[in-house]
């Protein structure tokens, strides 16, 4: 053979292998060359917290209170001096101030008017 066909025939072998190299790894495939599209679904904007949803900041601050004792329902409150009704964590405790004016150490609640009780103690009348 002479030395053009030779050299040809190495060529095309040599394609050939390419080619069926290329099939077994799948490079040829136009479809995998091709990046498929990333669907991404539609954002929305960071949602929003209400007030009665965010942190209370009064919640960890001990506090003193001053009013009355008075049975609501089931449960022991306390009404201040401006009329306003707080809700007492600890009912057994507020028992055996009922009717009376006392002073309240806790942390308020402020959501949900609630006094979380540290200590009651009876004021002179």
């Amino acid at each position: 053979m002479k030395p053009t066909k030779i050299q040809t025939l190495l060529g095309i072998s040599s394609c050939a292998l390419m080619l069926a190299s290329a099939q077994a790894w799948g490079a040829t495939n136009p479809k995998s060359a091709t990046p498929m599209p990333v669907i991404q679904e539609p954002q929305n904007p960071p949602a929003q917290t209400s007030p009665d949803q965010m942190p209370n900041p009064d919640a960890s601050k001990t506090t003193t209170f001053t009013g009355t004792v008075v049975k609501d329902g089931e449960q022991y409150v306390l009404r201040d001096s401006s009329g306003s009704v707080y809700k007492l964590d600890d009912s057994s405790r507020a028992q055996a101030f009922e009717g009376k004016t006392v002073k309240v150490t806790g942390r308020l609640d402020s959501q949900s008017k609630m006094i979380h009780v540290d200590s009651i103690q009876a004021l002179a009348s």
